[in-house]
């Protein structure tokens, strides 16, 4: 019966103050909806950065005739640079940074670029327009900048490049864009807290006559502060499962609906797994924050 009638005091409370339940709801929907693209976004950068890190790889290109660059004035790579190349990578100091290796000679970099590019280009170039290239894997991707150091510079070499450092761009505009919905999550997550404490300070004056007969008849301050905990936990259960609902529906037909077919060099795509990880998070936050917030709140009306 107590508890009954507790429930039956906060579901009063929601009715009388319908307008700004329902501007609860929406805030609290909103904010949360940015805290669940924000925590996904940043997931899916950890997704990619680990796909990527075990596959990207150090290229090491060996001079072609007519580059200009400074360690190429001989002209094309000789035999000897190359096995220089290959030894140093197999030598003592730096075969245990690497997991493995591949050789590509010119005529196979020929092959590789008129399927990338089609036959049409076959009259147009040439195998000697191609120079070999070494593809090195690293046990740890961080290690990438002892092999440019190690090769940068040595005759014969006509550049050295980090993969990784091509997606840099993509995983920093990633993370800005994460920040800047967390920015945007925090602003919206404090307008949901004023706005849970107002109305609950407007629905303790609305019913402070009844409020004192209960004091009078000896209720306790945990009898008479429950519903309107419950009044603003309520509001924003619901808003945490519409935020959850949206965090899904992106998943499933923003990002696998239309993303993943049409981004191709991406592979790796946040799924239902981490939906289910990220919306019991969203639901916890919506309702501690409306219980501590609507508990202070009635709480600082009653000693006023």
């Amino acid at each position: 019966m107590r508890a009954g009638l507790i429930f039956g005091e906060a579901f009063n409370g929601l009715r009388r103050n319908a307008s700004m339940v329902i501007s609860i709801v929406l805030v609290t929907f909103v904010s949360l909806t940015f805290v669940g693209a924000a925590i996904l976004m940043q997931a899916q950068i950890g997704t990619m950065r680990d796909f990527w890190s075990g596959r990207a790889q150090v290229q090491v290109s060996m001079c072609v005739d007519g580059t200009r660059e400074a360690t190429c004035d001989q002209g094309a790579a000789t035999q000897e640079q190359i096995a220089a190349v290959k030894a140093r990578l197999e030598g003592a100091g730096l075969k245990p940074l690497i997991s493995k290796y591949r050789f590509e000679t010119p005529d196979q970099a020929y092959k590789n670029a008129l399927e990338l590019l089609g036959s049409d280009y076959k009259d147009i170039l040439s195998p000697s327009q191609f120079g070999a290239s070494f593809y090195v894997n690293l046990v740890n991707p961080e290690n990438s900048a002892v092999i440019v150091e190690a090769f940068a510079g040595k005759k014969g070499v006509q550049s050295v490049q980090d993969q990784m450092q091509l997606l840099q761009p993509l995983f920093s505009a990633l993370t800005v864009a994460t920040y800047i919905a967390v920015g945007i999550a925090g602003l919206m997550l404090i307008a949901a807290v004023l706005l849970i404490a107002t109305t609950i300070r407007l629905s303790a004056y609305a019913r402070r006559k009844e409020l004192r007969i209960m004091r009078l008849v000896g209720a306790s301050n945990r009898f008479i502060q429950t519903p309107f905990i419950l009044e603003g936990v309520f509001a924003a259960l619901i808003g945490s499962l519409l935020a959850g609902v949206a965090v899904w529906a992106g998943v499933q037909f923003g990002v696998h609906g239309y993303l993943r077919s049409r981004v191709d060099f991406i592979t790796t795509w946040v799924d239902m797994r981490d939906v289910a990880y990220v919306v019991p998070i969203l639901i916890a936050i919506g309702v501690v924050l409306a219980a501590v917030s609507a508990g202070f709140a009635i709480r600082r009306w009653l000693r006023a």
